[in-house]
């Protein structure tokens, strides 16, 4: 069968690499398919793949010309394939063909607090719609799928797709560098990433001695949701204790997360949350906030959790482990280093694909 993917959104951070590392086992499996998005990019992603035809599409994702003036040339060739599967909850107007879409979480219904009563208003009626259009809903874990669940009543069948480390990473991991005075920070600089605590938490141990810096791998434009408290503190931290990077080439970061003494996740809520999977296979450890869905992810891993939002716990866990002044590389065990691989999401996607 001939499959539509939309891959408007394939440059994105967590949605885009969802999407990257899932479309060569999905080349694989048979299938034609019809891609969605800049053409030139998505040429040399399909390169030398003979299943594939690219449809040039620049129309914005959550835009009104996405919902009422697709152009009928695009869906004519769109509602000649089999189905339609968005990595996102935006689906465009005019679709005739049965849709399955991918909810990486719901957080602005369950934390109203980051967007105004408009955003939030937008923001259910996209919801809404991709509830009552999917035929089924992927998601990236078990916390995700029970909110989703919530909102739609149980209307749409809901199947938990884990997100995944990307290969790139799992190869370099296997070589470990010096690890330096560094505790990092990597995501975007929102409200709900708990920034505001792990910065208090650290110039607290630098009060003590602890001769460490933070590094913060993230951006903060564009975001209505951004956390401006933190941003005030941020100002006001001598840039010799605390590097606020902004975003940085994806090697860049790898080499930060390889050469980092301890990466902190201090999140209020995700929907899988990558960076501590991240930074243990490539020898880092990790000290996470113990919210439900990395309680759920991360159970089994060696990662040190902290109770979520707790200033002086959190400033507690740090001191305990920044106070080895030796730290080796950690090596996760085989069952744990494969645990989520693309290739298991790519395939419970498939074969999910068309049923019934």
């Amino acid at each position: 069968m001939t499959i539509t993917i939309d891959c408007r959104m394939l440059h994105e951070s967590g949605i885009g690499v969802y999407l990257r590392e899932c479309l060569p086992w999905f080349f694989e499996s048979g299938n034609a398919f019809l891609l969605l998005g800049d053409g030139e990019k998505l040429a040399h992603i399909a390169a030398n793949h003979q299943n594939v035809e690219i449809v040039d599409c620049t129309i914005r994702p959550f835009s009104i010309g996405e919902l009422a003036a697709f152009p009928q040339k695009i869906l004519k060739k769109i509602n000649r394939t089999a189905l339609f599967y968005s990595p996102y909850f935006n689906i465009p107007g005019g679709i005739r063909v049965p849709v399955y879409t991918t909810i990486h979480d719901i957080i602005f219904p369950d934390m109203p607090e980051l967007t105004s009563k408009v955003g939030l208003a937008a923001r259910m009626g996209f919801y809404r719609r991709a509830f009552r259009r999917s035929r089924k809903i992927f998601t990236v874990s078990q916390f995700s799928k029970s909110r989703i669940e919530y909102y739609s009543r149980n209307s749409v069948p809901v199947i938990v797709t884990y997100s995944a480390i990307q290969p790139h990473l799992i190869k370099h991991g296997n070589v470990f560098t010096d690890k330096k005075n560094t505790v990092l920070f990597i995501g975007n600089i929102k409200k709900h990433k708990g920034l505001s605590i792990l910065l208090d938490a650290f110039l607290a141990t630098r009060k003590e001695g602890l001769d460490y810096k933070l590094v913060i791998v993230g951006g903060s434009d564009k975001f209505r949701s951004r956390d401006t408290e933190f941003l005030k503190k941020l100002d006001s931290a001598s840039t010799k204790v605390v590097d606020f990077t902004g975003f940085i080439p994806q090697e860049h970061c790898t080499a930060l997360l390889s050469s980092a003494t301890l990466l902190v996740q201090p999140s209020l809520y995700e929907g899988f949350g990558l960076p501590p999977l991240e930074a243990m296979t490539l020898g880092t450890r990790a000290l996470i906030s113990d919210i439900p869905v990395f309680k759920e992810i991360y159970g089994d891993f060696p990662v040190t959790f902290f109770r979520a939002g707790d200033c002086v716990d959190l400033k507690e866990k740090l001191s305990v482990l920044l106070e080895d002044r030796d730290p080796q590389a950690l090596v996760l065990p085989p069952h744990l280093a494969e645990k989520y691989t693309f290739q298991k999401t790519a395939s419970i996607i498939l074969q999910e694909l068309g049923k019934p």
